[in-house]
Order: C-alpha cells, then structure tokens, then sequence
C-alpha cells in the first residue's frame, strides 16, 4: 500500500464516541469540521446525565472572584486529594468554556447587571457565586442545543440504541506481535434493534460514558449510569483510580412517586434551609458553613440526623423567599414537585442523600489520553485529578467541556497509524 493509500485510509476512519452527553457531544461537534464522527447512545438520546444536571456550570467570571480562588475550594472539596495543577487547568479554562457554550445558542439566566450579562448563582463548597445556569435545568438546555446541532451535521452520524460491549485492542487480532503498541482500533458494539454486534474500526475512540450510579438503589442518575465505559477501559489495561471516591448528593426528593429527582443545590445556594421535622435548624450543629458546606458534609449531617431521631427524610425549606423568586428560579423543581403536591413556595421539600457522582474513573492525562494509544476519555468516565474524595458543585459540566476540546485537540494534531482488518466479534460462546 502506497503511503497516499495509507493517509487516505486513516483519514477515512470514523471517530467513534461512546456517549452522548455534554463530554460526547463536545467531541462530536469538535471533531466534525475535519472528520467524520460516530456517536454511540446505548439508549435513547435524552438518557444522559447531562440532561438531568439541574444547576450549572463553573465559570470564573466575576471580577472579584479569581482562579486561584476557584482552585482553593475544589482543593478543599475534595478532602485534599485534588491534583491542584488539574484543578487550575479547569479553572483557567472555565470562562472560555462557558463562552463557547454561548456561542452555540445555549440560553443561560441573564442578569444585565452581572459579568458577561450573566446571572451567576452560589453553591455549596464555593466562595463566589460563579454558577452559569439555564434556570434550575442547565444541563437539559445544554443538551438539547449541543444534540440538535450534531443531528445537522452532516460529518455527525448518531446510533441511538447500540451498545458498546468491547474496545477493539492487540489482544484481538490475529498479527498482533507484529504491532509494537497495544492499541484501540475501535469497538464491538450491539445494535439493539437487529440483534447484531457490528465491528467498527476507528482512528481513536472516546469514551463518554459517564459514572455507575445505578448500581445503588437511591441514586440521582439515570438508568443508563452502569459503569459501562471504565469496564472497558480496565479490561484494555487502562489504570482506573479513585473508584472508592462515590460523591453523595445530599438532597434528592423523597417520596414514594419518585425515585431519582435531585433538588438542585443552587436551592440552598439561594437561601434554603434544612430542618428537620420539628422545624428546627441543624447543619450550624456540624458545620460553620451550615448549608452551604461542600455535598460530603451535608449530605454525612442529613444521614446523622436521619439515624439519630429515626427519620426517613429531613427537610429543605425555601418558603421564606417570595413566591415569585421561588417560581423563576426554580420552575423545574417548583412544577414537579406541584405535581406531587407539595407547594416549595408554602412548605419544605422532604429530601435525602442519593448516590450521585463517580469521583473516580478511567486515569486520564491533560490530553484526556488514557494509558492505551487512540483512546481518550472525558466527563464522568475519568479520573483527572479534579475531585479528590469529593467533587466541588457544578465542576462536572465545566470539566467534561475542557477535557473532550483538549482530547479533540490531541486527535487532530496526531494522526493514527493504519491499520489491518479487524476480526468480527465471536458469537460462538454466548447468547
């Protein structure tokens, strides 16, 4: 083969992203002005994390807040083991990723007065309030902008209902001793609607997966959230780290028609309170903070209290703040929890810890490169440094955006080698 062959042949490869939430899409829209990208769903389009993300993203926007300042209370959420050079990698990067989000059409809450004509909420563990948000539904605005302009792109296909089963490696071909380094050369991937696995080759695949929430009963996530992409990665032979790290969110609503709807954090972050049954006030008691302490305090205060006085829930009070700020803030959470029937601008909210985040994850460089060459990894699926024991609120959404442009960047600037082709997935163990 003549090396234009060759070049002809590894441009015509497919990036192939699993997952298609903010960190995929990112990839994808990157990606697809040079290549051509596939974007696996295992399920339907909506079933992302990033859809259910209710409160923000980072940015340090404000004149008064700095990046130094953001690093301090990420380094501090995370109980100390947060990499500090990555934490000020995502914090140089945050204004420039919410500026781009922007860009592409994304409707954030305006406030004329604030940085950049944004209105910037706080939560907990920050010192600032830096939060970009969409009302209480940020990662669902995100989302559906981001997935509607990759359905246009014509370099964009997207396979809803196909799950990736295996990373393509040496291990599965047939010449392998004759390639000097163990690689990813695509994926075994079933489509669900014809019962089929297909082998697909790639110049690089992106793992955009997500965490594994659902593997707890009470969780935050989607049903989607298995864990599915550091499975690969550890059967390839990536390093996995920080897996015992799994983030709680200490206020998801609780009763008996819902199982999984959080209660955003911007609530206390906007002055909620939480008590107890009697009415009375305890997070003072474990916390100078009080409310505004990072997730791992509060959520280690509700179950205390819980298990203290025999409690199924505690309760988190907004209706102190007038109705109207409530309903504009909050129209998410106001509508849903109508539905139930409870009115947050007249009463508490009834909430508990859920499993929420996967702190740990798929080792990754600043490159979003994982220790096997062509294949990168970006948003919940990682382990970048970023969280330490405790990821610091609303750092999820920037973090993904930052890692899959720096993984796009390295795709871009080193081409892959070719490759021979690669065997079909053996059918003959298994049903």
């Amino acid at each position: 083969m003549t090396s234009a062959n060759k070049s002809t042949q590894e441009e015509s490869l497919p990036v192939i992203v699993i997952g298609a939430g903010l960190a995929g899409l990112t990839v994808a829209l990157e990606l697809a002005e040079s290549r051509q990208v596939i974007v696996m769903a295992k399920r339907g389009l909506s079933e992302s994390a990033t859809a259910w993300a209710q409160g923000g993203i980072v940015g340090v926007l404000d004149e008064k807040d700095s990046v130094d300042a953001h690093v301090k209370d990420t380094v501090e959420a995370g109980a100390g083991l947060v990499v500090e050079s990555t934490a000020r990698f995502i914090a140089e990067r945050s204004a420039d990723a919410i500026a781009w989000l922007v860009e592409q059409g994304v409707p954030f809450t305006t406030d004329p007065a604030g940085p950049k004509g944004l209105h910037l909420t706080r939560e907990g563990g920050h010192s600032h309030r830096r939060i970009a948000h969409a009302a209480d539904a940020t990662g669902k605005a995100i989302h559906e902008v981001l997935l509607d302009k990759a359905k246009a792109h014509p370099n964009i296909r997207i396979l809803e209902n196909w799950i990736a089963l295996d990373l393509i490696t040496n291990k599965h071909l047939q010449n392998a001793s004759k390639y000097k380094t163990n690689r990813c050369y695509g994926a075994y991937a079933l489509d669900i609607e014809n019962n089929h696995v297909e082998t697909i080759a790639a110049r690089a695949v992106v793992l955009a997966t997500g965490g594994l929430g659902k593997v707890y009963r009470y969780t935050s996530n989607p049903d989607t959230a298995t864990g599915d992409g550091i499975a690969m990665a550890w059967r390839a032979g990536c390093r996995i780290g920080n897996m015992e790290f799994i983030q709680f969110h200490p206020t998801c609503l609780y009763h008996p028609q819902e199982k999984s709807f959080l209660i955003s954090e911007a609530v206390r972050g906007e002055g909620g309170l939480l008590k107890r049954p009697d009415g009375t006030r305890f997070m003072d008691e474990y916390d100078p903070r009080a409310e505004l302490a990072p997730r791992d305090i509060v959520a280690r205060a509700i179950d205390a209290e819980m298990k203290r006085h025999g409690l199924d829930c505690v309760y988190l009070d907004i209706s102190h703040q007038p109705a109207d700020f409530i309903r504009s803030h909050f129209p998410t959470i106001y509508e849903r929890c109508r539905q139930l029937g409870i009115d947050i601008t007249q009463e508490p909210i009834p909430v508990v810890p859920a499993a929420h985040y996967t702190c740990g994850g798929v080792v990754i460089d600043q490159h979003g490169r994982t220790d096997l060459a062509g294949l990168y990894a970006a948003g919940e699926v990682t382990c970048s440094g970023l969280h330490g024991a405790n990821r610091l609120a609303s750092n999820s959404l920037l973090e993904c955006l930052v890692y899959a442009r720096a993984a796009t960047d390295d795709i871009i600037r080193n081409p892959q080698p070719t490759q021979d082709a690669l065997p079909s997935w053996d059918e003959s163990r298994v049903t």
